[in-house]
């Protein structure tokens, strides 16, 4: 290249913007090139090239199932169900709502205690449980008699799961069939509640915010109850933690600023619309390149050994959750994504929440941070005088359901007398 010299030894405007550009291309290149060389390190310590997984007992089943069969890819849906001893006197329905990659099975004892005042409800989410296709022939071979059957491909049913549409669509048809199995045992249209956890609390909220029509179900919903839910992305602790948080923040960063502006000053504004505009669109295309076939099985992540160990303080339970193998236990990255983009729009809408809540998490979780929950009751607490919030300030556990005694009972009986505040002030 030839450069242009002035008389006072200076280079000209024109040259000065030509390298200016050729070091922006430069830094470009450099960032993609280490966000790629990160995401490639991520994913060969985070996964495996082989990854089998075998069930040899059946779906842990509880209450009366109710199978709705509906054409085309969403197929059949199994809505289980129980009722107390006299279930003309339920005065509620309760929809149990699981989270990621597990399954409604595990809810078994908790729709037990809720069935004795409640008509109980649970299904599986799309590509979880028996909604999953290959969890699905497992089960009904074993039901046939044949021995242990092979699901380590239980997760290439993610490979839909750009957002969580297809899991709203499952809960919106689960919902109709609770409410109509419901009022199927009484004259009164009874109120419906929702006990959700982790992403299915993430699922319940955003659909509960969506534009309703008049005979839409979600208007039967009087109140939600948010255990550990994900209105924030996940900080892994320990020296995974160190390795995988700075990517986990700058997407989620680039993610929240991409073509949206948060009211900064301007030079900031342009910094974050620009590293955006970068981050984003490559980020996508790495995880939607992970997820193509053929690539998938080598950098889908296998669920690490940790996220065990901040579920629960039960060891009984742990021992559990290790055998159960029901729960999916890799994620598709281009699903991982997408849960990262739908925490990100609900976080932008979320102070127009107005169902009444009551909202439990842990100070110290890592897979589900509190600070998404501190933003959250921060902007809607006052949008209905019911709102309830229940910070645990010195637990790090996940699953609150599935803790120790005496405290899962303690926790079952709060979530069923706010339930019981509900109806009260309902009636009156």
């Amino acid at each position: 290249m030839m450069l242009v010299i002035q008389d006072d030894g200076r280079k000209s405007d024109k040259t000065k913007g030509s390298r200016l550009g050729n070091v922006m291309k430069l830094n470009r290149k450099h960032l993609a090139l280490a966000v790629t060389s990160i995401f490639l390190m991520l994913a060969m310590m985070l996964s495996g090239c082989v990854h089998q997984k075998f069930v040899s007992e059946p779906y842990p089943r509880w209450g009366e199932e109710s199978r709705i069969d509906q054409s085309g890819d969403s197929g059949s849906l199994i809505v289980r169900v129980l009722s107390p001893s006299e279930p003309i006197k339920a005065p509620a329905c309760v929809l149990l709502v699981h989270g990621m990659n597990e399954h409604s099975g595990r809810y078994g004892e908790v729709a037990h205690y809720f069935s004795r005042q409640f008509f109980v409800a649970g299904f599986d989410f799309y590509a979880h449980g028996l909604s999953n296709p290959v969890l699905q022939q497992a089960d009904q071979a074993l039901a046939a008699g044949a021995g242990k059957q092979e699901v380590g491909d239980a997760f290439l049913a993610q490979s839909l799961l750009h957002d969580l549409e297809p899991l709203r669509r499952t809960l919106d048809r689960a919902l109709r069939q609770t409410i109509a199995l419901c009022d199927a045992q009484s004259d009164s249209k009874r109120p419906v509640f929702i006990v959700s956890h982790s992403l299915g609390a993430l699922v319940s909220a955003s659909y509960l915010m969506q534009i309703r029509n008049e005979d839409d179900p979600a208007k039967r919903v009087r109140g939600i109850v948010f255990l550990a839910p994900a209105f924030a992305v996940s900080e892994p602790p320990g020296w995974r933690g160190l390795v995988a948080n700075p990517l986990i923040k700058l997407s989620f960063h680039a993610e929240t600023h991409f073509l949206h502006p948060q009211n900064e000053p301007l030079p900031l504004l342009l910094f974050n619309q620009l590293l955006s505009l970068i981050t984003v669109p490559l980020l996508d295309g790495l995880f939607e390149v992970s997820s193509w076939p053929g690539l998938r099985n080598l950098l889908t992540p296998v669920s690490p050994d940790w996220v065990t160990d901040y579920l629960t303080d039960s060891e009984e339970e742990k021992a559990r959750l290790r055998a159960d193998n029901w729960i999916v236990r890799r994620s598709l990255l281009r699903y991982v994504k997408g849960v990262e983009q739908e925490i990100v729009h609900f976080r932008r809408n979320m102070d127009q929440f107005t169902i009444p809540y009551y909202l439990v998490y842990s100070a110290h979780d890592p897979i589900t941070p509190a600070w998404g929950n501190e933003d959250f009751a921060r902007t809607t607490l006052k949008n209905h005088s019911d709102n309830e919030v229940l910070a645990l300030p010195n637990l790090r556990y996940h699953q609150h359901l599935f803790l120790k005694e005496p405290a899962r009972t303690e926790l079952l009986m709060k979530i069923e007398q706010w339930m019981d505040f509900r109806l009260r002030t309902r009636e009156q």
